[in-house]
């Protein structure tokens, strides 16, 4: 997407107009250009971009129009973000900015006030490099009157320094984490993740109790629980799950660390959901939930990741019809600024139920996941990618469109073949062979040593995933004469299933 259009869509209807009057008193001429623009890039009129200046002469008149739109919409932006937020860290950086513009004209005591009440918001929010910033103002002018004490001041600034460098530590620490967890995603490298954690902690040297923060509870939990989710075991993080257990029955709860909470929260419903402990999932929903309510920005940010554990719960445990009315709610009330990975991850949600449900509706679901497999293995992963795919050919297999089943899985094994061998995951391949025997015989299904190859999927361990049952349930399905939603409940609430 063009870079200013990505702009563009940030903002709503009364921001659109406001950021026309913004262009219109800042345009000192009358021949200036960047509303005209504004409108054809709105209108996405290429012809009409082609005309806005004659070809082949005005070239770089044109980039130069386009460089000044985007700087005015920069600009526009960002005094939109410290005028609309309210947050105590905006507060605390209005501070400083009005601090520093008073001690530049001399008004020492008004501006050592605001100061003071920065930094105390600063510290209470742990921004160690806007205290820094803050603190560093205040020894620039700690020779006027009314000014702290040096030798106190040289003091906090120092024990700031020492947590500055404690966080930047921690952020190498999980930049490191991620960038390993890329190699294990895309390259299939082998991992332990208990090694792995350990050898980065020494590596940085970070003590244990720098690891008990809120933040740090967060990196490690979204660490461990995009590992399990690559290796389909979330029983591989069990020790970071009760670690945080503990963390959260005894650290402070201040609003200061909501936006870590809630995720911590969210991790820990996900976590359960996964292992199948529905009852715990719910209850860290419910907390998660009263959390958000406390803050309407937090609610509007988590709300869709919640609604999709909410509706998950709710299916796996026997409510299919109520899970499918909540995501169906759930994307009715979406709007532009929705993030559009939980909007995509809410889509595949509800294509998935409708086709375990036997509802044709998930053909019209499927259609409005549009996005390209390069945007959806970028943004999504490749296993969600993959995903995708695969429920693609068994949607339409459903519901006899054989041909375009069958195209699409040529299409896979085009695509995912290689990295699926790569990152030893033979298990996706042979599925699809199951899948393309039925396809081309549906007979197949009532053959016995067709059967056994089905159910020999159940008792290995790597497919005890609620996902992965799903889709080894539409293969057993076939047989059956219930739903895939009826079989897969079955198979979550009997490990030992038989036919």
């Amino acid at each position: 997407m063009d870079s200013i259009q990505e702009l563009i869509k940030l903002l709503n209807t009364v921001d659109k107009r406001l950021f026309r009057k913004f262009l219109q008193r800042k345009n000192k001429r009358g021949d200036v250009k960047n509303l005209q623009l504004l409108d054809l890039i709105e209108t996405d009129d290429i012809n009409g971009l082609k005309k806005l200046y004659e070809p082949d002469k005005n070239n770089d008149a044109y980039y130069a129009l386009r460089k000044r739109l985007q700087d005015n919409l920069l600009l526009f932006l960002s005094q939109k973000a410290f005028e609309s937020n309210s947050s105590e860290t905006y507060e605390a950086l209005r501070l400083v900015v009005v601090g520093r513009f008073l001690l530049e004209n001399d008004v020492f005591k008004i501006a050592f006030k605001c100061l003071d009440k920065a930094e105390r918001l600063a510290e209470h929010l742990e921004q160690f490099n806007l205290l820094n910033e803050i603190l560093l103002l205040k020894l620039q002018y700690a020779h006027l009157p009314g000014a702290e004490d040096l030798d106190t001041l040289t003091s906090r600034f120092l024990g700031n320094q020492a947590h500055m460098l404690r966080e930047a530590k921690l952020n190498m620490a999980y930049a490191f984490l991620r960038q390993e967890l890329q190699e294990i995603h895309l390259k299939g490298k082998i991992v332990n993740l208990t090694t792995l954690m350990l050898t980065t902690i020494r590596k940085y040297k970070i003590s244990e109790q720098d690891l008990m923060t809120y933040k740090s509870i967060y990196q490690i939990l979204f660490i461990a629980n995009e590992y399990a989710a690559i290796q389909q075991n979330y029983g591989l993080i069990e020790r970071y799950i009760t670690r945080t257990n503990q963390f959260i029955n005894q650290a402070d709860k201040k609003p200061a660390y909501l936006f870590y909470h809630i995720s911590i929260l969210y991790y820990l419903a996900n976590f359960h959901l996964r292992r199948k402990d529905f009852a715990k999932s719910a209850s860290y929903l419910k907390e998660m939930m009263d959390l958000m309510a406390t803050d309407n920005r937090y609610y509007t940010l988590f709300y869709l990741r919640y609604q999709l554990l909410s509706a998950l719960n709710l299916f796996f445990t026997g409510f299919a019809g109520d899970a499918i009315l909540l995501l169906q709610e759930s994307l009715s009330h979406t709007k532009h600024t929705s993030k559009p990975e939980d909007v995509e991850d809410l889509r595949i949600c509800l294509t998935m139920f409708l086709a375990l449900c036997n509802d044709r509706g998930s053909l019209k679901h499927l259609k409005l996941l549009t996005r390209t497999d390069t945007w959806y293995e970028k943004r999504m992963g490749m296993l969600w990618a993959i995903r995708k795919n695969l429920m693609e050919i068994l949607v339409h297999a459903q519901f006899s469109n054989i041909e375009l089943a069958m195209s699409r899985i040529i299409s896979f094994r085009r695509r995912y073949k290689k990295y699926l061998l790569k990152t030893s995951e033979e298990r996706v391949l042979s599925y699809l062979r199951l899948v393309e025997k039925y396809l081309l015989k549906p007979d197949v299904a009532f053959d016995s040593a067709y059967r056994r190859e089905v159910l020999t999927l159940l008792s290995k361990a790597e497919n005890n995933d609620i996902f992965t049952l799903s889709f080894i349930a539409w293969l057993i399905a076939r047989w059956e004469k219930e739903t895939a939603c009826k079989v897969v409940l079955t198979l979550i609430q009997d490990n030992n299933y038989v036919q």
